[in-house]
């Protein structure tokens, strides 16, 4: 992989995805993109990949398409709804060869070792993308209004120096990127925060910060935290956090106007990823015999409002 010019394609072209692509292409990266919402990808070859943002606004010329097409490259960006991972790490054989990472990053637990199953796990490293906001204005226009952190990660450990060479890449797309060598702590950190917020949000309508305030949601928000710390230390993952309660209230102070994307999901009529976020936890409690009700009751209650939405929806 060479840092100044590095062949990268990245599947699932949404919000995030476009921030990821704009930025890595406006600093030399060969990127491409996969998408398959067809308008967008219609505008992206048409006028360019624009992003806005607090950083400044840029257009970038890349390769847009609708279905993976056959060309190696040495990073694949995976960067689809948890949903769609399967489907969507099954098609990406056109793009690898021998020596090509998989860079996978979603919300919630889960997904990394579905991708690892179907591309293998020697090539797979896991992303965590922090306090970003992005949305997509119209076809082939990304805007984010915060960009915060990523943190890559082997799957299953090791292999630190093959995933340093993919942080430094970001990093020159001015990326705040680092290597770690364990990414399940942090995927667990994120997790806790993503629970206590992702659920209560949904179902109400209301900003993070709004939530944290409430009387009544404030305590649902922090049970389901503190329960999913409680769950990560049962099953033997090594937190540094220490006090679950001042880690989502510091969560929600950095982004207080902030909308969840499962509430973003509703909003838009999409099914939510709410069964890898808040129904992680239940799925996890049950590997060391416990339970997790707190969060099995949400998972339960935004589900029942994605089948059955509101009079308002």
């Amino acid at each position: 992989m060479t840092l100044e010019r590095t062949r990268i394609a990245v599947v699932g072209c949404g919000a995030m995805g476009s921030v990821y692509a704009a930025r890595l292409a406006s600093v030399g990266h060969e990127v491409l993109v996969v998408d398959a919402w067809a308008d967008h990808v219609r505008a992206i070859n048409e006028h360019g990949l624009a992003l806005s943002g607090p950083d400044g606004d840029r257009v970038v010329r890349i390769s847009a398409h609708t279905e993976v097409p056959a060309a190696v490259v040495d990073l694949v960006v995976l960067a689809v709804k948890a949903a769609h991972v399967a489907d969507a790490a099954a098609s990406l054989a056109p793009l690898l060869g021998p020596g090509t990472q998989v860079l996978t990053i979603q919300n919630g637990l889960g997904s990394a070792e579905l991708v690892a199953e179907i591309v293998g796990a020697e090539r797979l490293v896991v992303g965590i993308a922090s306090g970003f906001g992005a949305s997509l204005r119209s076809p082939g226009s990304a805007h984010h209004n915060a960009m915060r952190a990523l943190r890559f990660g082997a799957h299953g450990g090791g292999r630190l120096e093959q995933v340093e060479e993919i942080a430094q890449a970001w990093q020159l797309a001015g990326f705040d990127a680092e290597a770690v060598p364990e990414i399940l702590p942090m995927q667990w950190e994120k997790l806790i925060c993503n629970v206590a917020y992702s659920a209560p949000c949904a179902l109400t309508g209301l900003t993070v910060s709004e939530v944290r305030d409430d009387e009544h949601l404030g305590a649902v928000s922090r049970a389901a935290a503190t329960e999913a710390w409680e769950v990560a230390r049962a099953v033997g993952v090594r937190l540094e956090v220490q006090d679950p309660v001042a880690l989502v209230r510091d969560f929600a102070a950095r982004m207080p106007l902030a909308k969840p994307s499962a509430l973003l999901d509703l909003e838009a009529g999409r099914a939510s990823e709410i069964d890898v976020i808040n129904g992680a936890v239940p799925r996890e409690a049950a590997k060391a015999g416990l339970a997790a009700p707190v969060n099995a009751t949400l998972t339960a209650l935004v589900r029942a409002r994605e089948v059955r939405p509101t009079e308002e929806d």
